[in-house]
């Protein structure tokens, strides 16, 4: 088994609902979108998730393939495949809906050629597959990179009060978290979402990145903070974006040779000047993302790395 890395999480059918009354389906799902992503970037992928036997799910699997990302064995258990539909307002910004079945497949583990686990969103929260999620990043910090991205699903994850713990539980058991402002507003009203940053990487996190959407990224290390412009582009949607950030951001990574425990420590002390170049590839990746329609990351010539 040559090195890869593994996400845990959802893969699922996005409708879309678009403000001119158009609609549609595309393949998706926050950790599903991540592994895209890594997959277009030309990185070995494998996505631990849980799709049925049927039409959407086929849809599912030729989605990703296209991509090389290979779901891991027993990734075909479901009864049915998951569904999420997305309503756009005029400035593309998404409100969802979601028909969800998780769980983690049975074998699902980090190995010796696993440089880094993905995991985050709905996945990391929804039970019963949260808690199996929460065992597969603890384990896996023997051998691997951890990275979580909360990205937050109000309308199935339940109250803010009730979820903060379970995210911050994640966070404390992730070297790498990417998180949105829009995140942590609703996580924590009133607060600096760096402030927030700040406290995370405190804990375990060597590097906690916090995405403003348009305007770009900041990223908390103990090298200080690094802030990062994010490029003009015309905006179709904002579907998939922070995922794509997320799988370039572990792109960047594993480009700079900190992935897998045994460069945890050199992860730890990153320079500044590093983080920035990750920032960047992260920004780029992200606007060529929001510039078309639905969860559509680039592949690597495209963004020129």
């Amino acid at each position: 088994m040559s090195e890869h890395v593994l996400a845990v999480g959802e893969a699922l059918v996005d409708g879309v609902h678009r403000p001119d009354g158009t609609s549609a389906e595309h393949p998706g799902g926050s950790v599903a979108n991540v592994a895209l992503t890594l997959g277009r970037l030309g990185r070995e992928v494998r996505l631990a998730t849980w799709l049925g036997a049927d039409a959407r799910g086929d849809l599912v699997r030729g989605w990703l393939a296209e991509s090389q990302v290979v779901p891991v064995e027993g990734s075909n258990g479901a009864e049915r495949t998951s569904t999420a539909v997305a309503t756009l307002d005029e400035s593309g910004s998404a409100t969802y809906e979601f028909d969800l079945t998780w769980q983690v497949p049975p074998a699902t583990a980090a190995c010796e050629e696993t440089l880094a686990v993905h995991a985050g969103s709905i996945a990391a929260i929804l039970e019963p597959g949260a808690t199996q999620v929460r065992q597969v990043l603890d384990a896996a910090r023997a051998t691997s990179t951890t990275t979580y991205d909360p990205n937050a699903r109000p309308a199935i994850m339940g109250a803010p009060n009730d979820v903060r713990p379970r995210v911050e539980a994640l966070v404390e058991l992730s070297d790498v978290v990417k998180v949105s402002d829009e995140d942590l507003a609703w996580l924590y009203p009133g607060t600096d979402p760096v402030a927030v940053a700040r406290d995370w990487q405190r804990g375990t996190p060597a590097l906690v990145v916090v995405t403003f959407g348009g305007k770009g990224a900041v990223a908390v290390s103990d090298a200080g903070e690094v802030e990062a412009v994010a490029p003009r582009v015309e905006v179709v949607d904002t579907v998939g974006a922070g995922d794509s950030f997320m799988g370039a951001l572990i792109d960047g990574l594993w480009e700079h040779d900190l992935l897998g425990a045994a460069r945890r420590d050199a992860l730890n002390a990153v320079d500044a000047d590093t983080v920035r170049q990750l920032l960047e590839r992260c920004v780029a990746v992200a606007a060529i993302t929001v510039s078309r329609a639905g969860a559509n990351p680039p592949r690597r010539q495209e963004v020129g790395l």
